[in-house]
């Protein structure tokens, strides 16, 4: 690394934690994250500390009772919401529910690329038997958390970023290094570190452009890596850019999907991103 690309990567990382603005994990969030990493936990007590916050406890109870989840009944309690869900759903909305508004307010075609990519990390970590799947849906759904970032607090570098990748034909990350000297995927694991959450969500966040580079969880960077490119072949949302990155061999060596697992996973992927455009909106809805 060039001395002049450390001093602007340093620089950005200085700006940004000076930034006040920046979104935090609130301290209910950050609560009901360590509650959930206890597997005596029940349902009862995690809904008794929801409860006590009126946007989650709104933002559960249509998250179940949506048309994603099609339970034919109206759920209207926290505890039975938690039971039918399940505590890793849960915890993906615990992580992700102060971020909500501002990746869907930023960019909702990039909010759709972050769901389509979380969904389907999560179905190649079920067909892998992955031991929590729905946490790698949140390293999905969270992995392009420093694109937010970079438009909402630097838009002036954000502009410029867009400018090159329209006059250079080269990649929202590829700009990134040359302007900022930091990607977002760098960025984005800045944040998620000082929210405090576990390296199995920060380490596959920072590296999923480069997952041969991950110091550890190497699998989950993998499918995090695939999924984004895979979302982008199938044009579902926008990541920023119109190319298709490279798949890198190591990771796909890490995943090995047979030729029937490929073309089961394809027409899984096209029923669920067919939901996924009615809960987006449901979602955009929560208010």
């Amino acid at each position: 690394m060039t001395d002049d690309k450390e001093t602007k990567r340093q620089e950005i990382r200085r700006r940004l934690r000076d930034i006040q603005s920046l979104p935090t994990l609130p301290p209910i969030a950050a609560k009901l994250n360590k509650m959930v990493e206890d597997e005596d936990i029940t349902a009862n007590q995690l809904g008794n500390v929801i409860e006590r916050d009126q946007v989650l406890t709104s933002k559960l109870l249509k998250m179940v009772n949506s048309s994603f989840y099609g339970f034919p009944q109206r759920i209207s309690t926290v505890a039975n919401a938690i039971v039918l869900l399940g505590i890793n759903v849960i915890k993906t909305l615990i992580v992700t529910s102060s971020i909500f508004e501002m990746m869907q307010s930023s960019d909702v075609g990039l909010w759709e690329h972050s769901l389509g990519c979380a969904t389907i990390a999560s179905l190649i970590a079920k067909k892998k038997g992955l031991k929590n799947p729905e946490e790698v849906s949140t390293a999905a759904l969270l992995h392009d958390l420093g694109k937010v970032v970079v438009r909402a607090e630097l838009p002036s570098e954000y502009d410029a970023l867009l400018a090159l990748v329209e006059q250079k034909g080269i990649s929202m990350r590829e700009a990134e290094e040359e302007l900022l000297g930091v990607s977002h995927s760098e960025i984005g694991g800045w944040l998620v570190h000082q929210w405090n959450l576990p390296d199995r969500l920060v380490l596959p966040i920072t590296w999923h452009h480069r997952p041969e580079e991950a110091p550890d969880h190497k699998d989950v960077t993998a499918i995090l890596h695939f999924s984004d490119i895979l979302v982008r072949a199938v044009g579902f949302g926008f990541g920023g850019d119109m190319w298709v990155p490279p798949l890198n061999q190591d990771a796909w060596k890490r995943i090995k999907l047979s030729k029937s697992e490929m073309k089961e996973l394809l027409v899984e992927l096209d029923e669920k991103l067919i939901e996924l455009q009615d809960f987006s909106a449901e979602m955009q809805n929560l208010g």
